[in-house]
């Protein structure tokens, strides 16, 4: 079982925690996880884009000169798609993007974007994490005593006041365990999770 160090809001350390090999000690999987981002962004496109194709457009119902005789090329319709104006041919219309994939390859693209952090030596564990009130400057005081910059911070359940502390952060982001996912663990540098919310990482995930 691979240990990390177990730190205080001060940046001490007071102690190790034992993370479980089937969560945090895996061969992490790229492809699997680069799967799963795409599925995630791809998710998240609302695919409402539109264009109007030339039975759409106003106008164009007569046709603008007679077929022969006027030395100009033959047309049907202003509205034609060479015209000025026109319709589009092969534009964007209203579509669904999203993508599905099996439960197994999303949990272990997880848990592959978890051990990576333990791997790469980017996981931060504290042993608990409460502000009194929401303070841009107590989040950025906790992240420089941890010298952790860009980091994603996990709480087990969602605390607005660290919420709020640190959503006008650049390049932090607050989220409760539930919510852990594969393109914010990879996006953000390091991950500051309290103890409570590993263990319930790993009693969902194990």
């Amino acid at each position: 079982m691979p240990k990390v160090a177990l730190y205080n809001i001060n940046g001490e350390q007071v102690g190790e925690v034992e993370l479980k090999d089937e969560v945090f000690g895996i061969e992490p999987h790229e492809h699997v996880m680069h799967e799963v981002v795409n599925m995630q962004l791809a998710n998240q496109r609302q695919g409402t884009h539109d264009t109007k194709t030339r039975s759409e457009v106003r106008g164009g119902g007569r046709k603008p000169w007679r077929q022969k005789g006027t030395g100009r090329a033959r047309a049907g319709s202003s509205r034609s798609p060479i015209w000025r104006k026109g319709g589009i041919v092969f534009g964007p219309h209203p579509r669904d993007y999203s993508i599905s994939l099996p439960k197994k390859v999303r949990r272990l693209a997880l848990k592959s974007a978890l051990s990576s952090k333990v791997l790469g030596q980017n996981i931060v564990v504290l042993d608990s994490l409460s502000i009194d009130a929401p303070k841009t400057k107590e989040m950025v005081r906790i992240l420089s005593n941890l010298k952790a910059d860009k980091a994603l911070v996990v709480t087990v359940d969602r605390d607005l006041n660290v919420e709020k502390s640190a959503r006008n952060i650049e390049g932090v982001k607050s989220l409760k365990a539930d919510g852990v996912n594969v393109y914010d663990l990879l996006k953000y540098t390091k991950l500051v999770i309290t103890k409570d919310a590993v263990a319930k990482i790993e009693e969902v995930l194990a």
